[in-house]
């Protein structure tokens, strides 16, 4: 994220040291204090967010909120049916393959039309 190597991160230590001395240890304390304190604000209100929502929420996950863990979550995970196909009803038997060796096998000539579905229009 911030693309620090080593060389510059001893340098930011070194300058730490010398701008701040013997108070930075209590610059980290109330660092890891209010860092500390902001966590425990955040859980409880993510747990009185589900409080709220009653009991039809409760395997509610906010970080499923995010776009990039909605589309992981809901296409990719699971039964390695990223699209969703097996679970919708579309009158086929997916694992009879004869739909298609029909028409594979059947070629239109080139004075022939093809089949005209009026449901499909």
């Amino acid at each position: 994220m911030f693309d620090v190597g080593l060389p510059e991160a001893l340098v930011l230590v070194v300058l730490a040291l010398v701008i701040f001395g013997d108070k930075l240890p209590s610059y980290a304390q109330q660092a890891g204090r209010a860092l500390r304190q902001l966590r425990q604000m955040a859980q409880s209100a993510q747990n009185d967010l589900k409080d709220g929502l009653g009991p039809e929420f409760q395997d509610f996950d906010p970080r499923d909120l995010n776009p990039k863990n909605f589309v992981r979550k809901h296409l990719f995970e699971g039964d390695n049916d990223p699209l969703g196909i097996k679970g919708l009803d579309l009158g086929l038997d997916l694992d009879d393959k004869s739909y298609a060796s029909t028409a594979s096998e059947r070629r239109l000539g080139s004075d022939e039309r093809p089949p005209f579905d009026s449901e499909a229009t």
